[in-house]
C-alpha cells in the first residue's frame, strides 16, 4: 500500500494507523499547492478531489477520506484492536468520534489556516472550536485515558493530528488539561513518534 500525505496534515492520522497496525506501506509526499507528488506525478490522477490522504491499495485502487481509511486499516489487522468489531455499538461509538473530529474539529480549523479570511471570521471559528474542545474535555472527565476508554483507537490518532494544529494557528490547548494529557499519551507512543519523524515534524 502507498499513503499519499502532506507533512502534519490530516494524513498523519492514517499514517499513525498504518504504523500501529504494523502493515507494510510506502509514503509519497504531495505538494498540496501544486498538486504534484514527490515523484512528479499529477495528484489529481490519484485523487480527483485533490487533497490528502489517499491510500493506494495493492490492486491499484484508491481509498480516500481519513475516517474511512483508518477504519479500513484497523479492519485489515483486527488483532491490533485499533477499532471495535464491526456491527457493534462500540464500533458505532468509534464512528461517532471520528465523525465529530472530522466535522466539528477538523473543519473548524479551516478558517484559521485561510490567510484570506477576516480576523472576525477567525474569532468566530475559535469560539466554535472552544465549545467543541469543551465537549472533548467533558468526555474525558470520567478519567478515561482515550476517547473510547482505556485503549488507544484510530479516533485518538485523528484527534491528536487535528488538535496539534492549534499551536500553529494561535489556538493553544491550555484551557483543556485532560485533552492535553491525552495528547501527551498519544505523542509518547513509539508509532506516533516514528510517523512524525518520517514526516519531518520532529527529529
Amino acid at each position: 500500500m502507498k499513503l499519499y500525505y502532506s507533512p502534519g496534515a490530516c494524513s498523519l492520522s492514517p499514517h499513525i494507523a498504518l504504523r500501529e497496525a504494523g502493515l507494510p506501506f510506502t509514503l509519497e509526499k504531495v505538494d498540496t499547492k501544486t498538486k504534484k507528488t514527490e515523484s512528479g506525478a499529477n495528484f489529481y490522477a490519484v485523487n480527483p478531489r485533490g487533497y490528502v490522504p489517499a491510500l493506494q491499495l495493492d490492486d491499484g485502487s484508491v481509498l480516500t477520506e481519513g475516517a474511512a481509511i483508518v477504519q479500513y486499516i484497523a479492519d485489515l489487522k483486527p488483532e491490533s484492536e485499533l477499532a471495535p468489531k464491526p456491527a457493534t455499538l462500540a464500533r458505532a461509538r468509534l464512528q461517532e468520534e471520528l465523525n465529530f473530529v472530522a466535522s466539528e474539529l477538523h473543519k473548524g480549523f479551516g478558517p484559521l489556516f485561510n490567510v484570506a479570511d477576516s480576523d472576525e471570521n477567525k474569532e468566530v471559528a475559535k469560539g466554535k472550536l472552544t465549545r467543541r474542545f469543551d465537549d472533548v474535555e467533558a468526555k474525558l472527565a470520567d478519567g478515561r485515558s482515550y476517547l473510547l476508554g482505556e485503549r488507544f483507537s484510530v479516533a485518538d490518532g485523528y484527534l491528536f493530528t487535528v488538535a496539534n494544529w492549534g499551536g500553529h494557528v494561535g489556538f493553544p490547548l491550555e484551557r483543556w488539561p485532560k485533552v492535553q494529557a491525552l495528547m501527551a499519551r498519544v505523542a509518547a507512543r513509539v508509532t506516533v513518534q516514528d510517523a512524525m519523524k518520517a514526516e519531518g515534524l520532529i527529529q
